[in-house]
C-alpha cells in the first residue's frame, strides 16, 4: 500500500507503516527528525494526487485547537490565520485519496464551522500510555481506531509540559501506540470500506 503521512517530521507514523511492509513517506516543511531517506521535505498539497492508497495527516492544530480559542479575541490577525488553517485542513480532506485519517486535538467551535465534525475521539491510554490526550480523527474511507491496550493512569502529560522552545514538537508528535494501531488496523484492506 502506498501511505502518505501529511505534516509529520518526527517519522513514528511513517515507520509504523514502513515497519509493516508498506511504502509509507512522510511530508513536512521540516526536514525528518530521524533523517530518514523516506521524507519529502514540501508542500503536502503539491503532492497530494500521486496515486495514494491511504493519507494520515497531521495539520498545524495552532488556530483550530479548542485550546488556544481565547487568543481569537485578543492577538490581531488570529482570525485570518484560522480561516487558513481551515483551508488546509479541508484541502487535505478533499484530497483525491479513498482512504484518509485527519488528526487533531478537540478544534473550537468557530474552526468546527468550516472543518466539520470529527468521527471519533482516541486517547494514548487505550494504545499502552498512561496518559490523557483527547486527539480527534476526522475518517474517511477508514473504520473506526479500536483500542489496543487500554492502561491505568491518565495522566495528562503533554498539557503540564513546561514552556521550552521544543514543547510544540513534543505536543505534536504521535504516540507510538496510536501509530501501530493505524497500521495494524488500516492496513488489512478487508476491514477498510471505501
Amino acid at each position: 500500500m502506498k501511505v502518505l503521512v501529511a505534516c509529520e517530521f518526527s517519522g513514528v507514523v511513517r515507520q509504523a507503516f514502513r515497519d509493516l511492509g508498506h511504502s509509507a513517506w512522510s511530508c513536512d516543511l521540516l526536514p525528518s527528525a530521524d533523517d530518514s531517506a523516506h521524507h519529502l521535505q514540501s508542500d503536502v498539497l503539491e503532492i497530494l494526487d500521486c496515486g495514494w492508497d491511504l493519507l494520515i495527516a497531521h495539520p498545524p492544530c495552532t488556530y483550530m485547537s479548542n485550546s488556544g480559542v481565547r487568543w481569537l479575541h485578543t492577538q490581531p490577525g488570529r482570525w485570518s490565520k484560522l480561516d487558513d488553517a481551515c483551508r488546509f485542513f479541508n484541502a487535505l480532506k478533499s484530497s483525491p485519496i479513498d482512504r484518509i485519517c485527519i488528526e487533531n486535538p478537540i478544534p473550537h467551535k468557530y474552526a468546527r464551522e468550516q472543518i466539520g465534525k470529527y468521527t471519533q475521539i482516541v486517547h494514548p491510554w487505550q494504545h499502552g500510555h498512561g496518559e490523557s490526550k483527547a486527539t480527534c480523527l476526522w475518517l474517511k474511507g477508514l473504520p473506526e481506531l479500536q483500542p489496543t491496550n487500554i492502561v491505568e493512569g491518565r495522566e495528562q502529560r503533554v498539557w503540564k509540559l513546561p514552556p521550552s522552545p521544543d514543547r510544540w514538537k513534543l505536543r505534536a508528535q504521535t504516540y507510538q501506540g496510536i501509530a501501530d494501531a493505524m497500521a495494524e488496523q488500516w492496513s488489512n484492506h478487508d476491514r477498510i470500506h471505501s
